[in-house]
């Protein structure tokens, strides 16, 4: 393969994935066309897009918009799965899918510079999203003032009542 036609294909993966920066990579060469145009269809209705790839030429291109993390699962087949809400979502919905079709394979990923194993892609698709862990902070921020507030009106509420109670007798 000459470098123009190398340099076209790493452009070509960078354009596709763009701003993204969680990938997972997946061996989908086992998968019956029908399966896999199924998966393609359900994974697109999600915002997640699948690019199958040239292992040399996808670590290239990636490693160069700062995603290296992903070269270690870059072995054999490869199919690169990304975009989605966040990669909680991406781990998420591919395990789903690696669970009704057998023979498709999650051989790792990439978070950024951090490579991820297929454990480690399992393990943060039982983790909380990115809207999850939004609402529990929020929750914990906003904890201690509700019980300070909760607090103040409470004994506010009795001294009020007593002192209702006190012009209630002297009228």
């Amino acid at each position: 393969m000459s470098k123009l036609v190398k340099d076209l294909m790493i452009d070509g993966i960078q354009k596709v994935v763009g701003d993204c920066r969680e990938v997972v990579v997946l061996d989908v060469s086992k998968v019956d066309a029908v399966s896999a145009n199924r998966l393609r269809l359900a994974l697109r209705k999600k915002n997640i897009r699948l690019l199958g790839v040239k292992n040399a030429v996808a670590r290239r291109a990636l490693g160069q918009i700062g995603l290296s993390g992903v070269g270690q699962a870059l072995v054999g087949p490869s199919t690169l799965a990304f975009g989605g809400e966040d990669i909680v979502a991406l781990s998420r919905e591919l395990t789903e899918w690696a669970t009704k079709i057998k023979v498709l394979e999650i051989k790792g990923g990439g978070l950024g510079e951090t490579p991820l194993t297929a454990p480690d892609v399992e393990t943060l698709s039982k983790s909380p999203g990115r809207k999850e862990m939004l609402s529990q902070l929020v929750g914990l921020i906003l904890s201690p003032g509700a019980r300070v507030s909760g607090a103040v009106l409470g004994a506010g509420g009795k001294l009020a009542g007593q002192v209702k109670t006190l012009s209630e007798r002297a009228e």
